[in-house]
């Protein structure tokens, strides 16, 4: 079936106006015919201008095929041509190649793969999950594949792409961290089927070493929530274990570049990932003026409820007194207009991390907060920001993209520059319970969900079934006939071709018709 993808450069017909206006009016000239008198002559000549005809009619068909044919070709014509169905595509997500999760869903899948579907893993590039791959999984070892691919929104547009018209069988699980990203449009021939983990987990995400114990952090995530607790044990000699209730065992290890516990897998016994173990507190001072007493409160009580999510004590010292250059200090927040001195931002490269406020009256503003961890939370307006711009890495912006908290690292520090401050005039970030959350990201960066493999890989967090599309709910027919699918042809190369053979001929005959003329002339 023949169609046109841009009908509307059919307008450009009106184009065949043009060669028949030429052919009316541009008319060859009458032959000299010697008369005794002009009167004869002006009578032949008006009768030649009342009786308009078309000569030359070949030339005049050839020419406008030629404007009609660069019409059509303008339109974009192409051949549809139905698109056979294919068999379908099962489409496993990497996390789940163990085989225990599959074991609900493994004689749908079977069923599938006898109908002919072939099965695929939801990965980058979606490579085939072969049969023997398939026989591994259903013995319940591990796949020799290594995949861990978690963008399902992604991967699934992939899919819908590269395999147009097929029905789509999903099998993920329903854990939040597989959904991040944009949620594209996903077909109607898809079928998601999330699988529940149904389980809990338990790790070790900080250690903090004292002089005779252990101060650990402890992170559980189930379906609903993840959170964080401290327990605090004997220090072990070098190459001890450590026990804690629900962890595998904890081999207490001191190298050159520090202490460290490793857990090790208690069925296989093979080393997992190391959480180095920090000696001492984390000692921050809080320099503020009389102007920044009201920023000075809401970032003290801040810092005391982010240090329950902190692996190391916090040792917090609120001073309206600069503090000493030669004071230990993991952080120093700068609550003044006053410049940093010189010798506490030479500390920076090693190890200090300085944070400073917005200087001087501002402009006013009305953006909001646009963080990760305030995504569900209620809008933080952002009242007034500094004049100045600020540079550096944006670790908090706005709705707008504009950075509400900046970062230059340098070296082993960095220097934090918030675009505007805490006081109720400037913004609404003291008042947000969210506030401590971006703390702990900043003073335990170790922490941070989506940066962090540890915690993203350990987060259970169910997602809400009413954020899929209304078939990644239901119970899909996947025997259903498919979408019908379309595989177009473009027609325009030929056309450029018919024009180029019309156009040779139009200059042929056109030639032809003016040689003869020359030689009656003669």
């Amino acid at each position: 079936m023949l169609t046109l993808t841009n009908s509307s450069a059919l307008l450009a017909f009106l184009g065949l106006l043009v060669p028949l206006a030429i052919h009316l009016w541009n008319r060859r000239p009458g032959r000299e015919v010697a008369v005794g008198s002009l009167r004869w002559l002006a009578a032949g000549a008006n009768r030649r201008l009342r009786n308009l005809r078309l000569e030359q009619l070949w030339l005049l068909l050839l020419r406008a095929a030629v404007l009609a044919v660069l019409a059509v070709a303008l339109a974009g014509p192409a051949w549809r041509q139905v698109r056979p169905a294919g068999r379908g595509q099962v489409l496993v997500s990497p996390t789940l190649a163990d085989g225990s999760s599959l074991a609900a869903v493994r004689p749908t899948l079977d069923s599938l793969r006898r109908r002919g579907y072939q099965l695929r893993w939801l990965a980058a590039g979606l490579p085939p999950l072969t049969a023997t791959e398939w026989q591994r999984d259903s013995l319940g070892r591990p796949v020799a594949i290594a995949l861990a691919d978690n963008h399902y929104w992604a991967r699934l547009q992939q899919a819908a792409d590269s395999f147009p018209g097929q029905p789509l069988y999903a099998v993920t699980p329903a854990a939040l961290r597989g959904f991040g990203g944009a949620h594209p449009a996903l077909p109607a021939n898809l079928t998601w089927q999330t699988i529940p983990a149904r389980t809990a987990t338990n790790w070790l995400q900080a250690a903090n070493a004292s002089a005779d114990s252990l101060r650990l952090l402890l992170g559980h995530s189930d379906e609903k929530q993840t959170t964080f607790r401290t327990v605090r044990v004997v220090r072990p000699r070098p190459g001890a274990s450590v026990a804690v209730a629900g962890l595998p065992p904890l081999r207490y290890e001191t190298t050159a570049g520090g202490a460290r516990l490793r857990p090790v897998a208690a069925d296989s016994g093979r080393a997992q990932a190391a959480v180095p173990v920090v000696d001492g507190p984390l000692r921050v001072y809080l320099y503020a003026t009389a102007g920044y007493a009201d920023d000075a409160r809401y970032l003290r009580a801040a810092l005391r409820a982010a240090a329950t999510g902190l692996a190391r004590p916090l040792a917090l010292t609120v001073s309206p007194t600069p503090p000493d250059p030669a004071q230990a200090a993991d952080w120093l927040f700068w609550l003044s207009d006053s410049p940093v001195p010189a010798a506490w931002r030479a500390r920076v490269p090693r190890g200090l991390h300085l944070w400073q406020e917005a200087a001087g009256p501002g402009i006013a503003d009305t953006a909001t907060l646009a963080t990760i961890e305030t995504a569900d939370a209620a809008p933080i307006r952002i009242l007034r920001r500094s004049q100045k711009p600020i540079g550096g890495q944006i670790r908090w912006a706005d709705g707008r993209g504009r950075a509400v908290l900046s970062e230059t690292p340098q070296a082993a520090g960095a220097v934090y520059q918030l675009a505007t401050r805490l006081n109720p005039a400037w913004s609404k970030l003291g008042d947000s319970p969210e506030l401590p959350a971006l703390l702990l990201n900043l003073l335990a960066p170790e922490t941070r969900l989506g940066v962090d493999s540890a915690l993203t890989a350990h987060d259970q967090r169910r997602l809400d079934l009413a954020q899929l599309p209304a078939q990644a709910v239901r119970v899909a027919n996947v025997a259903a006939a498919p979408p019908v699918a379309y595989r177009f042809v473009d027609l325009r190369p030929w056309l450029v071709l018919l024009v180029a053979v019309l156009f040779g001929l139009e200059r042929w005959l056109a030639l032809r018709r003016s040689a003869s003329t020359s030689s009656l002339s003669a």
